[in-house]
């Protein structure tokens, strides 16, 4: 059952990772070559119909090895090649099927899951950037020439600004956007504390007065 389970986890983490090089893929093509702007809502569409597909191709998978069981059932002469199954097989055929189908299940399960499909979205985005500054970045450093000597000076340049307005902008957005809930957490904790201490003092001014009288 530990192998079993082992087995369809490695299926579901090679498909999520098949799944986000296709999101991202679409992230490259639809926000640098085209000039689009990212949208998280189109592309966790794509990620769900990646997801789908990916299933889709598991549960053939599955289908197929449960073929190629009932055809291996019963024979018992000797292969003649790596797919000709015999009897033998049958049991591991049939744990492959199961496993197929139990990929398959869980990752139409993900597509249906907002929350797994924006974490999908948001790790492509981030693998997109890779790439983009990656490039970048390479040129940059080997060439390390003036705007006039580069021939291809403005379209790197229209490149970085996408990259720019379109990919890492959206990351510094996030970024900002977690510090200010950061630092109203902070005030309010703050705030909380400097009352405390207010009551604190308070009650420790009238317990004074009281000893004095």
């Amino acid at each position: 059952m530990g192998k079993s389970a082992d087995a369809i986890a490695e299926g579901v983490a090679i498909a999520t990772s098949a799944a986000r090089l296709t999101v991202k893929n679409h992230i490259l093509v639809g926000t640098i070559a085209q000039g689009g702007s990212f949208d998280v809502a189109k592309y966790m569409n794509d990620a769900r119909e990646a997801l789908l597909a990916l299933a889709a191709e598991s549960e053939e998978a599955a289908e197929l090895a449960t073929k190629l069981r009932k055809r291996a059932h019963g024979r018992y002469s000797d292969p003649h090649g790596t797919h000709d199954y015999r009897d033998r097989d049958v049991r591991n055929l049939k744990r492959r099927a199961k496993q197929s189908s139990a990929v398959a299940d869980r990752l139409r399960e993900m597509a249906e899951d907002g929350e797994t499909l924006r974490f999908l979205v948001e790790a492509a985005r981030a693998a997109a950037w890779g790439d983009v500054a990656g490039n970048l970045q390479s040129r940059l450093t080997v060439e390390a020439m003036r705007p006039d000597e580069d021939p291809d000076y403005a379209t790197m340049r229209e490149a970085r600004m996408q990259a720019l307005r379109l990919v890492d902008l959206q990351a510094l957005a996030s970024d900002q956007r977690a510090r200010r809930k950061n630092r109203e957490k902070a005030d309010k904790v703050a705030e909380k504390a400097d009352k405390a201490a207010a009551k604190a003092a308070e009650r420790e001014e009238k317990r004074t007065a009281r000893q004095l009288r």
